[in-house]
């Protein structure tokens, strides 16, 4: 009796997916390309642009797309381009696609070399700029052949809505095609400049409403861990509000205001923590797809990242108060970024 209710010999009833040759998808590849430009860049125009093609030959890719399929994909709106709910299951699945293609074509590429190849990360403009930016020169002396692209997380908790190799934020990933390790402690605190001080003179929780408070969408969740700063701005007699991270630093530093900033921003001779019974403890997370660490590139730059951000570094220990060689260590990076606002 066979193991198997269909042998093996019987071949054409054991076909590979490869040795069928209809092409199950329909011959629409280049409009399905056509339709996740558009459907990232929200704008036939932009999309034209990127193509290198006329808006009129992305719009009729578009339309051929959706008499093939029979569905509504996209509306063209006064705001720009608006996906349907098919629409954005569609593109859902073409960025995963699309997404795997590039980790497949990275990987042929680095099979040139063990350490020769683009890394792409995703972190915080802060965390970068203070802490993987002034390490680089050393890791590129070490590694010639590795090549480093830092953004910014277009999604602050994914990996998978990065497109990127590597992502570091501060919420844990559960699937399991992800290795997630969690490292060390951003201590985010109320801190104000000294000039804001000598104008205003030092805040408490009773004279909040002669104060100005500078708040962001980074901290509106519902999440518990916000709301006693939810509370402090509620309280305070002005909010001005800033959703571009390096802008709402600056904001501190020049006296706009008082703002909720990373212990490291302490660094800066000028701020000053300030006690108002508000400390928000955020875990950082560093992810990866795990098929990604096979590629030798990938796990050298993971683990690179893995020393600069764990439990046991300066910053990122449990204890939130800076030394004062802390300080100074990471002062003239500070300084410098702040000199260079248009960067």
């Amino acid at each position: 009796m066979a193991d198997h209710l269909f042998d093996n010999v019987q071949r054409h009833l054991n076909k590979m997916v490869l040795d069928d040759p209809r092409l199950m998808s329909g011959a629409f590849w280049a409009e399905l390309r056509v339709f996740l430009a558009v459907a990232k860049l929200k704008s036939f125009n932009r999309a034209a642009q990127v193509l290198n093609m006329s808006q009129p030959t992305v719009s009729r890719h578009v339309h051929r797309l959706q008499d093939v399929l029979g569905a509504q994909l996209l509306l063209s709106t006064p705001g720009g381009v608006k996906l349907t709910q098919r629409g954005q299951d569609l593109a859902r699945t073409l960025a995963e696609m699309d997404r795997k293609i590039g980790a497949i074509s990275s990987d042929f590429r680095l099979e040139k070399s063990d350490a020769e190849g683009l890394v792409r990360i995703n972190v915080t403009e802060a965390l970068a700029g203070l802490f993987i930016v002034p390490r680089m020169e050393a890791f590129t002396s070490s590694y010639p052949g590795i090549r480093l692209h830092i953004a910014n997380p277009t999604n602050m908790s994914a990996l998978r809505e990065n497109h990127a190799d590597i992502l570091l934020n501060f919420s844990p990933e559960t699937s399991p095609e992800v290795r997630s390790w969690q490292g060390g402690t951003v201590h985010l605190l109320p801190v104000a400049s000294t000039s804001y001080l000598d104008r205003y003179g030092l805040p408490d929780t009773a004279t909040l409403r002669h104060h100005v408070l500078l708040d962001t969408a980074y901290y509106m969740g519902d999440a518990p861990v916000w709301s006693r700063w939810r509370a402090l701005v509620a309280e305070a007699g002005t909010v001005h509000g800033c959703d571009n991270s390096f802008a709402y630093a600056l904001m501190v530093r020049s006296g706009v205001g008082i703002g909720l900033l990373a212990n490291y921003a302490l660094a800066d001779g000028a701020a000053v923590a300030l006690d108002l019974g508000v400390h928000v403890r955020l875990p950082l997370h560093l992810h990866v797809m795990r098929d990604r660490l096979e590629a030798r590139p990938v796990r050298i730059v993971y683990d690179w990242l893995a020393t600069l951000f764990g439990p046991d570094e300066a910053w990122f220990q449990a204890d939130h108060v800076p030394s004062e060689h802390q300080r100074a260590a990471l002062a003239p990076v500070v300084a410098e970024i702040a000199s260079h606002p248009s960067a």
